[in-house]
Order: C-alpha cells, then structure tokens, then sequence
C-alpha cells in the first residue's frame, strides 16, 4: 500500500495508487462522506412516517406543547445539516488528494464511476467518525482524551526526562492514530511522532482537521441525534459542539513564537505489520503509544512483535484500552482486515498479508501481559480498572466505561 505523509507544514502528499482494490476503498470513504447527510434525513423522515401512523389523536397531542415531536425531527434535520457541512469538508479534502483538481476555486465532484458506491457500512462508518470528533476534536471531548491519551502524555514525559536534553526528540509511534489528535499533542509538546492508520474513513477526516480547516470552531457537530434513547432531556439529545477546538497550525506556531520546540508530525496510511515488520522500521523508535489498538489484532503475537522490532533498545511500549477483540464475532479463522477498509492482500518479504493473514484468537488482561512478556518486553508498570469513556455522551442515561489497562514495557537494552 502506497505511503501518504503529513507533516507539520500541513501537507498530505500523495502518491500514485495502482492497486484497484484500495483505490476503490478511497472513494467508497469519500462517498460514504457524501451520501451521510442523504442516509441521516431517510431515517427523519422514516421516523415522521412511524409518527403519523399512529392514531391521530395521539399525535396531535405530541406535536404539541410541551411535547413538540414534529419540532423535535425538524431540529434533528437541521443538525444533520451542519453534520454535513463537516462532511462536505472532509469530501473536498479528499478529492483534492485523489482527484485531478478543476479550475480554482471551484468544488470538486466524485468521478461518476464512483458515485453512489458506498454501501450502509461505508456510511456508517462516515457517520460514525464525525461523531469521534466529539471525542478528538472538541472541547467537550476533553475528559476523554485526558483519561485515554493523560498516561500516554505522562509515561513520555517520564521517559523525556530520564534521557535528559542531550537526548534530543523523543521518535514516537501511534498505531491506530484515528483522527490524528494524539499525534497533534504529542508533536506540540516536543515529540517526532508519525502516526499509522489503514482507515480511509479516519485518513480523510484526519487530513481535513490537520490540514486543511482554517480556524477553531469552524464547524458545529451534533453527535447525539441519531439515536433517540435514554436523553434526559431534548436539550441534551440536540446538543452541538464546535469543532475543532483548536487550529493545528496556529497551535504550532504558537509553540514557536513562545520559543518551546514542538516536534515533527507525520501520518502514513499503511497496514501497520507489512510496513513496520519491515528490516527499514527495525530499531527505530524510542516509544511506541498504544491508546485503543492492541484489541483490533486478530493475533496480537504478530502485534507485539512488529512493535517489539521497531523499538530501540531500551525503548518502551506504551498501552491504554480495553479488550474488546475486533474479530471476536467474524467467522472463525476468517477475517478480511481491518473493518474492511483499506485491508492489503498483498505480501511482505515475511510472507505475511497483514492484518488480513488468517486466524484470530482472544486474551484476558492476564493473559495478555504473559504475552507481552514472552515476546521479551519487560514490563514496568501495569494498572488496571482505569476508567475510560469513549464517545460518550455525559449527560445520557446509559453510561458505558471501559475499565482499561494501562502499562509501560520496556525493550531491553541488550535486544531479546
């Protein structure tokens, strides 16, 4: 799979895609940006519909104070419009990475072959990720973040230290980097971090808030509507948030004007084992940061070795996120990669396919740490019961918290 780097100058360089199948992944992501906002109002007016069937004194009553039901779809068609402008955004970024652009100024279309090649998964995925800017991207995500990526900030900062200035940046890797904020923050406090991510979906909206929005706030995103239940109050159900809560370049400079180094920045779109198994990846960073990812392994064996091979010695692996095995549900000894977006079928010198390789299997915490251990990582530190939330409205009625794992292990100095 061709590599697509974004660095700190807020660039996306792209290269030539011959391969069909990840050429029609690209653009089943970018229509499925399109057809959300088509998708989201089919389901306002299916509800409208489920409305006016019953009897109609029933909802006479309804649709009028304090009730207000019909006022209620109406508002809810208003935030699916402001969920797509996002949307919209998202597409033209993408369209000016893979598509030749037309005259200045003027909005890119998707090639005709294209359009309307989204399936409901594909859509639900781009429905989805706009609702995960909540999480990355806006300042209501803030405890999130804080209780996902806090130990990853701190663990790093430990290592800083220890190794002193002489050191120079710390080089971080982010597997699974999703929309890219963690390899933000971690680039705005000092550290070379490249992030890795085989999602076209998360790819094209990661290029959009990194690259190419001009300002915080710029959009307004609604993430709660499109489900109806367990809302204390209508207030709450048609919540907007601004996004993003900050502007990726004036952050940067920022930084700069106050004479603090930030780092290096890149996102490359690959499959993390064909790329990072790699004899070019071997020894090479000082940190790896695991927030949500070692669980998307069908082996996770084959995980913690490419992390263990692209360490430095002495390097250390850190881990935040729960187990919730990725393939636990697929057909056993099938699977076709990762969400099936962006999988490569093709093989490495190692003779693997990836992600895609066959087989899948699944650990408990204990287990997993044996694992770890086995693999030759010495672990440091490991807690456990650390409470993380994940795209979770605070104000809902049903409260879901992952009891994370959190650790530090550690590469020995000497190899395995």
């Amino acid at each position: 799979m061709a590599d697509k780097e974004l660095d700190d100058e807020s660039h996306w360089e792209v290269d030539g895609i011959e391969d069909p199948e990840e050429i029609r992944v690209i653009f089943c992501a970018i229509d499925s940006y399109i057809q959300y906002a088509k998708t989201a109002h089919f389901t306002t007016h299916s509800r409208r519909q489920a409305f006016y069937a019953l009897p109609q004194a029933h909802w006479k009553l309804l649709a009028a104070p304090p009730f207000n039901y019909l006022q209620t779809l109406d508002k809810v068609d208003e935030a699916i419009d402001a969920n797509a402008e996002l949307s919209r955004a998202i597409v033209q970024t993408g369209l000016q990475n893979f598509v030749s652009s037309g005259a200045p100024g003027q909005e890119l279309t998707i090639p005709p072959e294209w359009a309307g090649c989204a399936k409901y998964p594909d859509v639900d995925k781009a429905r989805s990720t706009l609702r995960q800017f909540y999480r990355d991207w806006s300042a209501g995500g803030a405890a999130e973040r804080e209780a996902s990526y806090g130990p990853v900030m701190r663990a790093l900062a430990e290592e800083k230290a220890a190794k002193g200035d002489g050191y120079g940046p710390l080089k971080v890797l982010v597997p699974g980097a999703g929309l890219g904020r963690l390899v933000f923050d971690l680039c705005l406090n000092g550290y070379d971090t490249e992030g890795n991510e085989i999602s076209y979906h998360q790819l094209l909206a990661s290029a959009y808030v990194l690259n190419s929005c001009d300002r915080p706030g710029k959009h307004t995103i609604y993430p709660w509507i499109h489900t109806f239940s367990n809302h204390q109050t209508r207030a709450n159900h048609l919540r907007g948030y601004a996004v993003p809560d900050v502007h990726c370049h004036s952050e940067l400079t920022r930084v700069e004007q106050e004479g603090r180094k930030k780092g290096t920045m890149t996102m490359c779109a690959s499959d993390f084992l064909c790329l990072y198994n790699s004899d070019g990846y071997a020894d090479m960073y000082d940190a790896v940061a695991s927030v949500f990812f070692l669980d998307t392994a069908p082996n996770l064996l084959r995980y913690l070795q490419t992390i263990f091979h692209c360490l430095k010695p002495g390097g250390v692996l850190i881990n935040v996120g729960p187990l919730l095995w990725h393939f636990e549900n697929n057909a056993p000894g099938s699977h076709s990669g990762h969400d099936d977006d962006g999988a490569d079928d093709r093989e490495d010198g190692e003779g693997t396919t990836g992600i895609a390789d066959p087989g899948s299997y699944e650990l408990t915490d204990d287990e997993v740490m044996a694992l770890v251990k086995h693999v030759g990582f010495e672990i440091v530190w490991h807690e456990t019961g650390i409470e993380c939330p994940y795209i979770q409205d605070p104000d809902s009625m049903l409260q879901t918290v992952y009891q994370a794992s959190a650790w530090l292990a550690r590469k020995p100095t000497g190899g395995a």
